[in-house]
């Protein structure tokens, strides 16, 4: 019997039992708060936007802490994503926090496969969580967590509209990571204007079908806030961990010839908005949006390409050995293909490389011949002018030889008549 099954039967025939005095087990919820804290919590942050937008400084403001960050320049090839991991401890909670910057985004002339450096990043860090899910013996609760919870796109305060590379990319991303919008340096831009452009903006995500992340709202506890916040989205921020005094208090603030811009302080920007919804009220909500939601549809994706399904044609419970003997078979299958076509490619090769040598050898015959040939028509040649000279010189002889006689001839009949005389 399938094991969905048996949990339903054991479903319909479970009978609520009154308790007739304390048990005990009312403490499992500080049980398990205690072994949160003593096992500790990590969080991951994905910053994305273009180089100047103040994302480190932002990152300092919101953890009052100086993370190391190095400084880039507009001139990188391409977009790099860099990881740091620092370990963060409040009161008695320990946090281990992993921020991830994209060096270089935007910085292109060609800014067309921006994204994928990103897309690349995020998907690997599932694949190192499904590879470690897959393994035999998992050690997953001792496992460091690299998946991405949550990604801070900065928006450049132009005040007109978002850029076609922040639409591409962020519609790239939506389906992978939590997305907060965040207008940086908002304090470049007048409260009018900002307004117009958050409207803006909202309107253009929802035009070209993005997904970014609305704080949930079925939890009564946090209901009217996070209702209350995801009208104000997207954030228009500022950051600075530079003090002054402002009244009695030391505040983060922004100085310039013509004021001061108070960080914390709500009518000037929306920074304490969103330290609350990201860290205070929703932290953990982003990390479980992340497994239920990113990371399943990633390993439900990864699963159905690799051939495992719930359920077979036969809407029966899928069996994981006949997948498994399955794809076996296929593999095989696709192996003995391959080593054929590698054994065809083999003989073709040799018979080529046969074909090539052969030809070499009959080319150098070939020229071997034509030497020989030479030589033998040049040795004809020097024979034949032996023998014309040869001719030539036998014919003189023979003419000597008659002019010879016939002088021969004439002294004799000239010495007869002498003598008859």
């Amino acid at each position: 019997m399938a094991a969905t099954e048996i949990a339903r039967q054991m479903g319909e025939g479970c009978r609520t039992l009154p308790l007739s005095g304390h048990v005990g087990f009312d403490s499992l919820p500080d049980q398990l708060v205690n072994k949160s804290i003593n096992h500790g919590f990590c969080f991951n942050i994905l910053c994305v936007g273009e180089t100047g937008l103040g994302k480190s400084t932002l990152l300092d403001t919101l953890f009052n802490t100086k993370f190391e960050a190095e400084q880039t320049s507009h001139s990188q090839p391409g977009v790099q994503l860099k990881s740091s991991t620092y370990d963060l401890t409040e009161s008695n909670v320990r946090l281990k926090m992993t921020i991830v910057s994209s060096a270089g985004f935007g910085d292109q002339i060609n800014k067309e496969d921006s994204y994928k450096p990103i897309v690349d990043f995020i998907d690997s860090q599932f694949e190192a969580y499904l590879q470690e899910e897959l393994k035999i013996k998992r050690v997953l609760h001792n496992y460091h967590d690299s998946r991405i919870h949550a990604c801070l796109y900065f928006i450049a305060p132009t005040g007109h509209s978002l850029k076609s590379l922040d639409l591409v990319t962020m519609k790239k991303l939506d389906s992978k990571v939590n997305i907060i919008p965040i207008i940086a340096k908002s304090d470049a831009i007048s409260k009018s204007e900002l307004t117009k452009f958050k409207i803006k903006i909202t309107s253009e995500l929802v035009s070209n079908g993005v997904q970014i992340y609305q704080f949930p709202t079925d939890d009564e506890t946090v209901a009217e806030i996070n209702g209350t916040m995801n009208a104000h989205l997207p954030f228009a921020v500022v950051g600075s961990t530079d003090e002054a005094k402002i009244g009695n208090k030391m505040m983060k603030v922004r100085q310039y010839p013509w004021g001061t811009v108070q960080v914390e302080n709500e009518t000037h920007c929306d920074f304490v908005k969103l330290r609350e919804m990201l860290i205070r009220v929703n932290m953990e909500d982003l990390r479980e949006q992340t497994h239920t939601r990113h990371y399943e549809l990633y390993r439900r994706c990864k699963l159905e390409e690799m051939g495992f399904k719930d359920n077979d044609p036969d809407n029966k419970p899928f069996s994981l050995q006949e997948t498994y003997e399955a794809k076996r078979n296929e593999f095989l299958g696709e192996l003995q293909k391959k080593e054929e076509e590698m054994r065809q490619m083999f003989v073709q090769r040799v018979k080529e490389k046969e074909a090539e040598k052969l030809h070499e050898k009959f080319d150098r015959l070939k020229k071997l011949h034509q030497d020989e040939k030479k030589k033998l028509e040049d040795k004809k040649k020097s024979l034949e002018d032996e023998v014309n000279e040869f001719k030539k010189r036998k014919t003189a002889t023979e003419l000597l030889q008659s002019q010879a006689q016939q002088a021969g001839g004439s002294q004799t009949l000239k010495r007869e008549k002498e003598r008859k005389n």
